[in-house]
């Protein structure tokens, strides 16, 4: 990992879509487990959006493509993000002890 995660950053009007963690998913994975909170809790989006990620709902449809995207990246996470991680942290691993 090559940035600390924050506590609560601003966000991009979109989160990233490319198969490989970001600087930015760094950033931002606190980000992504409030978002995966707040779907489980079925919170109501334009909340999650107005204190997770900083966006006024009046903003309408704006907003809630920021709010998807960063929910979808999220869950990629989830399903395929750590794995990335994972296998990250081996190569990392078998590099120190040699």
């Amino acid at each position: 990992m090559t940035a600390r995660p924050e506590l609560d950053p601003d966000v991009d009007d979109l989160a990233p879509t490319v198969p490989e963690i970001t600087t930015y998913d760094e950033v931002h994975f606190i980000t992504y487990l409030r978002l995966l909170d707040a779907e489980a809790d079925q919170a109501d989006w334009a909340e999650v959006a107005r204190i997770v990620l900083h966006r006024d709902p009046a903003d309408g449809e704006r907003t809630r493509i920021c709010w998807e995207s960063h929910l979808a990246r999220a869950q990629w996470m989830t399903k395929i993000g750590y794995r990335k991680i994972l296998e990250q942290a081996v190569i990392d691993a078998r590099a120190t002890r040699h």
